[in-house]
């Protein structure tokens, strides 16, 4: 879809919409086959991952959320401007509110947030959800958010892995977190007291 890595001659290269066309066309097909509700779209129009970068960004991504209502798909998940290379944040006037206003479905963010860029994305009304990096350490971000609870330390070195387990699923919630922290308290306490008795 963007005009720094798409050099096509055909019906899908030159203009806006021709680059968005075949991204439109499976979204549309694939829609028909299972059904809208089951179908969303990510995009990260402002990313620049090898040098795939876009000279219009904002125009990109506010034409693809249009285009996307057509098909009534689920929810659109796109990536924040701030968040441009793996690994890099930047402070950007970029914003995403434009395409949250366009898209009449279930709008998704991510990219680069903690905890007080969550709360500000939602308060301000940039996304419906803001999703990320922290779910994946997190099977209970929600309830440690509201609880202010401690946090567990996310694997980076698992993020993309095809182990289907390593990484997602083995984070522990909670309830498991404040179980061990309760355990080795007691188990403190109890050799404290060993070490304290004549």
């Amino acid at each position: 879809m963007k005009d720094q890595v798409n050099d096509r001659i055909d019906q899908y290269g030159g203009s806006l919409k021709n680059r968005c066309q075949c991204a439109l066309e499976i979204v549309k097909a694939v829609a028909n086959e299972i059904g809208a509700e089951k179908v969303h779209s990510r995009l990260s129009p402002f990313a620049e991952y090898n040098e795939s970068g876009d000279s219009y960004p904002k125009a990109l991504g506010l034409y693809m959320v249009e285009s996307l209502n057509k098909y009534g798909i689920l929810y659109c998940h796109i990536i924040e401007p701030k968040m441009k290379k793996m690994g890099e944040k930047y402070e950007c006037p970029c914003c995403l509110l434009p395409m949250r206003k366009a898209f009449n479905g279930t709008f998704l963010t991510a990219g680069g947030y903690d905890r007080k860029d969550e709360t500000d994305a939602i308060a301000k009304g940039r996304a419906n959800v803001v999703y990320g990096r922290w779910f994946l350490a997190y099977p209970d971000l929600s309830k440690r958010f509201e609880l202010n609870a401690s946090l567990n330390d996310h694997n980076k070195e698992t993020f993309y892995i095809n182990n289907p387990v390593t990484g997602y699923t083995d984070y522990p919630f909670l309830e498991t977190t404040q179980l061990l922290m309760n355990e080795n308290s007691k188990l403190f306490n109890h050799s404290l007291l060993y070490f304290l008795l004549p």
